[in-house]
């Protein structure tokens, strides 16, 4: 999983003193920290959040019915690689056996912080948004960057934008406006507070009805922590 570091800290006005939560998550070097569990499991699951915990808005994009049981509210970076392994492998198993069936509401917030090219897709994820294509764009974001499982490879583009824009029917005017004008900039910066308000320190950080899932955990332990939750209903 990605964690915080002072070197992917942009824009820097988003990452002020008051947020860091603890000197423990903030690390050095040339190239994001990945926390490697024994096993393999980058995370671990079922962790339990103290104090306040993210339900859904009206500002997210639910796929799935909005009175399912079970919201399923997952923190990514589009260049984080882990987020690209649940994008893959879990979220597949998950919309076909609760989502489809109407047991779970899916919700993706950012944590854009690897980079500009993190916050530009975040962006661009906004405003495709604004033309009720957001799960479309968020999906071929993934597919593209992570096709070569590597983070700032310049993927992440305004041409690539716009030929998502053209393969899902945007209007390309008003969308290429929207993200040439950075119309979203501070939404990203307040999702990215909102997050670390959460006490999410990496990404993928998912929460099942409340309960911290931290990290690409296999599949059963996202199918675990959704029983538990459809059980306590």
């Amino acid at each position: 999983m990605e964690r915080f570091k002072p070197d992917y800290l942009l824009p820097l006005s988003i990452f002020v003193a008051g947020v860091l939560i603890s000197a423990s998550i903030l690390y050095t070097g040339g190239t994001p920290s990945k926390n490697t569990p024994a096993g393999g499991d980058e995370g671990t699951g079922g962790e339990q959040v103290a104090g306040t915990v993210p339900v859904i808005s009206k500002d997210d994009v639910v796929l799935g019915d909005e009175n399912a049981p079970v919201s399923f509210i997952e923190f990514g970076d589009y260049q984080c690689p882990f987020c690209a392994r649940v994008f893959k492998q879990v979220e597949p198993q998950v919309k076909k056996n609760y989502v489809e069936t109407g047991k779970v509401k899916m919700v993706f917030r950012n944590l854009a912080f690897l980079g500009p090219e993190s916050v530009a897709a975040a962006e661009a994820a906004a405003c495709a948004k604004e033309q009720g294509k957001f799960w479309e764009f968020h999906n071929g974001i993934y597919e593209a960057e992570n096709a070569d499982g590597k983070e700032h490879n310049g993927n992440l583009s305004n041409e690539l934008f716009m030929k998502l824009a053209r393969n899902f029917g945007l209007d390309e005017g008003k969308f290429e406006s929207c993200i040439t004008g950075r119309k979203y900039s501070k939404k990203i910066e307040a999702d990215n507070e909102a997050a670390r308000g959460f006490g999410v320190e990496s990404t993928p950080t998912t929460f099942i009805n409340g309960k911290m899932v931290v990290g690409a955990v296999p599949y059963a332990e996202f199918q675990k922590e959704i029983e538990a939750a459809l059980k306590a209903k």
